[in-house]
């Protein structure tokens, strides 16, 4: 009993113990207000192209996300740059840089 627990120690203090959570860099998008009818939240349009692989051909699509927008400063029309962060709410992921 005593040797494991030696053993584990010793892992833990070399650095070979499994590593905690890795934190990577956020998202980082940008898009176009397309609604801002709720209160400190706006919803944006971030369009992105991707190629077709059979064909080459590129395919526009759009996703909307909600973000955080602290004072209701944006307005639609608006192209903002929205970063990933932590849960909000049920549905907001996103805060306005």
């Amino acid at each position: 009993m005593e040797k494991n627990t030696n053993i584990k120690a010793a892992k833990i203090s070399q650095g070979t113990a499994p590593a905690a959570a890795v934190v990577s860099k956020p998202k980082t998008l940008t898009g176009k207000v397309v609604s801002d009818k709720m209160k400190d939240t706006i919803v944006v349009a971030v369009d992105t192209f991707n190629k077709m692989p059979k064909y080459g051909k590129y395919v526009k699509s759009t996703k909307r996300f909600q973000a955080h927008d602290a004072g209701n400063t944006k307005k639609i029309g608006d192209t903002v740059t929205i970063v990933e962060t932590r849960p909000i709410s049920k549905n907001k992921h996103f805060r306005v840089i």
